[in-house]
């Protein structure tokens, strides 16, 4: 272990406040206040002291991008309206719960493409740059890593942006999949509700029963974005390979993620187990905040550029 930390006081506001972000994604961000100086501190002696770390990023991290997360008080997807995910047992067994899926990504994806990386995304892409980053895991599957420039990345369940077919394993862009799309149903139109995590939209039942879905163009297969639904589990080769990488580290650092999910928390307990120094950035409490003294509860888009290398 780099070295012990003194625990934290519950978070005073004093120091650097939260600034204003723009107003298109303020709806998707959890409330908070300003940052404990003290707690800002120890995270700039964190990040310096640690040569290799390990960084774990989550659906927070991207809210400042404008895509909302799942389980944020108050603004999470869980909080504003009763729809839930995608589960894989039903996409895998159904053809019209995959008719109905792929319609309604069909009228979010120009939305949900178009999002693009904001300042915690180019401050990770930074620190991999001047060799502070050794590892990324990302939960999240709206490719903004990616975007950033990021290279040294898992993306742990996946990516939208990637299209996987079911029966012979093909992959193929999932721009290119818009184009089937449309040219199958021409003059098909919805109009779309909230845009979810993954790029799912809300749209009744009734008007997607004469949408087609196309088969894979190598197999004639079913087509499944290539992300970890819920319900799904990891592909082992990927699970082993980021501990590999972790083992590699010599710290952590989650940041933007509640770990509510076993897929991403296995990792901490792990960190936990190798006795790594642990700190967490995120708003709102954390299923891992036993595992560490350090918890800056704020923005990641605020927070992670601060850090001086």
């Amino acid at each position: 272990m780099l070295f012990s930390w003194t625990s934290l006081p519950p978070r005073v506001a004093v120091g650097r406040c939260a600034s204003t972000i723009q107003a298109s994604v303020q709806r998707f961000v959890p409330a908070s206040g300003c940052i404990d100086s003290s707690a800002l501190e120890q995270l700039q002696a964190f990040v310096s002291q640690a040569s290799r770390l390990f960084v774990i990023s989550g659906a927070g991290l991207s809210t400042e991008s404008g895509i909302p997360d799942y389980r944020s008080e108050g603004v999470g997807l869980y909080a504003r309206t009763d729809r839930r995910p995608m589960q894989h047992s039903e996409f895998v067994r159904s053809a019209k719960s995959r008719q109905r899926y792929w319609a309604r990504n069909y009228v979010g994806w120009p939305q949900f493409s178009s999002h693009q990386p904001n300042p915690a995304h180019f401050a990770l892409q930074d620190w991999e740059e001047k060799g502070k980053l050794h590892w990324l895991v990302t939960q999240n599957v709206d490719a903004l890593h990616s975007k950033a420039g990021q290279q040294r990345l898992t993306e742990l369940h996946g990516s939208t942006h990637r299209v996987v077919c079911l029966d012979c394993g093909q992959l193929t862009p999932r721009a290119e999949l818009q184009k089937r799309f449309a040219a199958l149903n021409p003059g098909w139109a919805a109009i779309a509700g909230a845009v979810a995590p993954d790029g799912d939209v809300f749209l009744k039942d009734e008007q997607v029963l004469n949408f087609i879905v196309p088969a894979c163009d190598a197999c004639g297969g079913v087509l499944k974005p290539e992300v970890t639904f819920f319900g799904d589990v990891v592909n082992r080769t990927t699970v082993n390979f980021v501990h590999n990488k972790l083992a590699e580290s010599d710290a952590v650092l989650v940041a933007g993620s509640s770990l509510q999910v076993f897929s991403g928390y296995r990792f901490l307990l792990a960190a936990s187990e190798r006795k790594l120094p642990i700190a967490i950035v995120n708003i709102g409490p954390t299923r891992a905040d036993h595992l560490t003294d350090l918890r800056v509860s704020a923005r990641c888009g605020e927070v992670l550029p601060a850090i001086q290398l």
